[in-house]
C-alpha cells in the first residue's frame, strides 16, 4: 500500500502520519514539546528542537508500522508561521528561533514604520512582523545580525535538514517577499542594509524540494532519494484539508492558537487582517494570538483531571446561571485583527453564583465573539457574507464550542471528517506533488469529506448580539488598562510574592 508521510508541526506537539491516496490515515504519532522558553514579551525555541520531534515521530512510525514506513513515496511538512529561524553562511542557527508570540520588536517596529514612510509594507509593520524582527535583531544582537545569511520558518528549516537546500513557498513568505519589492527607489529590506538573498528560493507548496538526502538519522536514512516537497504553513494546509482551498469559502482552525479567514478572488487591503496571494484568490484573516488554548489555562487554572477536552465537557455539562459572563480572550496580547501585544484578559460581571461553568462558557464564547469580528471585517471588504465555515482542530470536536461558533457569527459551521486537517492538507500536498492528482482543487474535491454541519439557532440570535455588543464595548474601555498593566509588568516595584519582594508589614 502506497502512503506518503505528512507532518505537522505544530505550536505545542508534532504530529506524523503515513496517510494512502484515499485520504486514511493508516497510522499516526504524535509527540508533544517542544518547550518554548517564554516570559513577558519573549518567546524562543531552537530549530533544533524541531528537528528532534521529526526523529522522534518518524522513529515511531517505523517501529509501529515497518511496512508501511517502507511504502512511503513522498514527505510533506506544514508548520507554524509568524516564526523565524536565523540562518548563518553556514547553515546553522545564529540564536534560537523568535517564535509567533515573540513581542519584543514592539518599540523598534514603531520606530521602523516611520523610517520606511510611504512604503505599502509599512502600515503593516508590527510587533510579529518579520522585518520588525530583524529590525530588533540588528539592534538588540548585531553580531548575529552580521553574521545573517538566510531567514527560514520552522517547516523550512525541516526540508532543509531533509534535502541540504533552503527553499521556501510563497504564501508562507508573503511579508518578506513584499518587503524586498522596490516601492519608489528602494525596498524595505534595504532600510536595514539587507538585500532579497536573505529569502530563500521560493517554490510553490506542491512543488519538489529535492531528495532525502543520504546518511541522515535512523529512520530517515530508509527515505534517502524520495522527494521532500515544498509544503506552507500549517493554516493553509489545514484549510486545504477542510476542502476550503477555495473562492468563496470561510475556514476557522481552532489549535494552540486561532485562525479565521475569508477567500476572495481579489486583492483587497483591510484594517487588521493579512491579505495574501494564496495562488488564484486571495486571503483575508489570520491567525490570533489566543485559541484552544485559553481552553487548556481554564481547565488548568480550575484543576482540571483527564485530558482538556473533557474537562471542559464536563464543565458545559452543568448547569449555567442566567447572566452571562463575558471573556476577553486576550491572554498573550493579540494579533488578528488588533496586532497589539499589550492586550490583556479579563473576566466581566462576576457575581457570587458564578462558578466554573459560567467561566467556561464565557471563555468559549469570548473566542467566538473574536471570531465574529475577523469574519465581520472580512465579509464587509467582500462586499458579500460567506455561505459557511469549515471548522477544524483539535476544538472542533467540542459539538458546544461549534454550536457557539454558528450561533454567535450567525453562519453555518462544518466539521470535516479529517481528524487533523493539517495532516490531511499535508497529504494532499504530497500526493498532488506525485501527481496522483491533476490539481490541489481535485485532491481536495477526492480526499475531503464532511463529518458535521451545524445550524445557527435563530432562538438564540438576539442574546448572542446583545452579548456581543456588550463584548465590543467592553474591549474599548478596557484596552488603555490592559496597556496600563503590560506595563506595570515591566517595572512592577515591591509588590508581595514576587521573587526578592519584601514582607508587607
Amino acid at each position: 500500500m502506497s502512503v506518503v508521510l505528512a507532518c505537522d508541526l505544530g505550536g505545542s506537539s508534532f504530529r506524523a502520519a503515513l496517510i494512502d491516496r484515499h485520504g486514511e490515515t493508516r497510522a499516526e504519532h504524535a509527540v508533544a514539546g517542544p518547550a518554548l522558553d517564554d516570559h513577558l514579551d519573549r518567546s524562543e525555541v531552537t530549530a533544533e528542537a524541531w528537528w528532534e520531534l521529526l526523529l522522534q515521530a518518524a522513529g515511531r512510525l517505523a517501529q509501529d508500522e515497518p511496512g508501511l514506513f517502507s511504502e512511503i513515496e513522498g514527505i510533506a511538512v506544514c508548520g507554524v508561521t509568524r516564526t523565524q529561524i536565523f540562518l548563518g553562511h553556514d547553515g546553522r542557527e545564529l540564536r534560537p528561533a523568535l517564535t509567533w508570540k515573540d513581542a519584543r520588536a514592539e518599540v523598534v517596529a514603531t520606530g521602523l514604520r516611520g523610517k520606511l514612510g510611504t512604503h505599502l509594507e509599512a502600515a503593516r509593520i508590527n510587533a510579529f512582523h518579520p522585518l520588525a524582527r530583524l529590525a530588533w535583531l540588528a539592534q538588540a544582537e548585531p553580531e548575529h545580525f552580521r553574521e545573517l545569511a538566510r531567514v527560514l520558518e520552522p517547516k523550512d528549516y525541516l526540508n532543509f535538514r531533509l534535502t541540504g537546500r533552503q527553499v521556501s513557498d510563497p504564501v508562507s513568505m508573503a511579508r518578506l517577499v513584499a518587503c524586498a519589492r522596490p516601492d519608489g527607489d528602494d525596498s524595505a529590506l534595504t532600510a536595514l542594509g539587507l538585500s532579497s538573498s536573505v529569502i530563500p528560493t521560493l517554490l510553490e507548496p506542491n512543488d519538489r524540494v529535492d531528495p532525502v538526502r543520504a546518511g541522515l538519522p535512523a529512520p530517515l536514512d530508509r527515505l534517502a532519494g524520495l522527494p521532500v516537497f515544498c509544503g506552507c504553513n500549517d493554516t493553509w494546509a489545514a484549510v486545504a484539508g477542510l476542502g476550503a482551498l477555495r473562492t468563496g469559502y470561510a475556514y476557522n482552525i481552532s489549535g494552540t492558537t486561532e485562525v479565521l479567514g475569508v477567500l476572495g478572488p481579489e486583492d483587497i487591503e483591510v484594517e487588521g487582517l493579512i491579505t495574501v496571494d494564496w495562488g488564484g484568490f486571495w486571503h483575508l484573516g489570520g491567525p490570533s494570538q489566543n485559541g484552544a488554548d485559553t481552553a487548556t489555562w481554564l481547565s488548568g487554572l480550575l484543576g482540571g483531571e483527564g485530558s482538556v477536552g473533557e474537562h471542559i465537557e464536563r464543565l458545559l455539562a452543568g448547569r449555567r446561571h442566567p447572566q452571562p459572563l463575558l471573556f476577553l480572550p486576550y491572554l498573550q496580547g493579540e494579533r488578528v485583527p488588533y496586532w497589539n501585544p499589550n492586550l490583556r484578559g479579563a473576566f466581566i460581571g462576576l457575581n457570587r453564583q458564578h462558578g466554573p461553568t459560567d467561566l467556561a462558557y464565557a471563555v468559549l464564547e469570548g473566542v467566538a465573539c473574536l471570531n465574529r469580528i475577523v469574519l465581520e471585517r472580512a465579509e464587509a471588504a467582500l462586499g458579500r457574507p460567506v455561505d459557511e465555515i469549515r471548522f477544524g482542530g483539535g476544538a472542533a470536536a467540542n459539538s458546544v464550542w461549534a454550536q457557539i461558533k454558528a450561533d454567535l457569527c450567525g453562519r453555518p459551521v462544518i466539521v470535516g471528517n479529517a481528524r487533523e486537517p493539517g495532516l490531511l492538507g499535508a497529504a494532499i500536498i504530497a500526493w498532488t506533488g506525485l501527481g496522483h492528482f491533476a490539481s490541489l482543487a481535485a485532491a481536495q474535491d477526492a480526499l475531503v469529506g464532511i463529518a458535521r454541519r451545524y445550524e445557527p439557532d435563530p432562538a438564540r440570535k438576539a442574546a448572542y448580539d446583545t452579548l456581543y455588543a456588550l463584548f465590543r464595548r467592553s474591549e474599548q474601555v478596557l484596552a488603555p488598562i490592559s496597556a496600563d498593566l503590560a506595563a506595570l509588568a515591566q517595572n512592577p516595584g515591591p509588590l508581595p510574592g514576587l521573587a526578592g519582594a519584601g514582607t508587607a508589614p
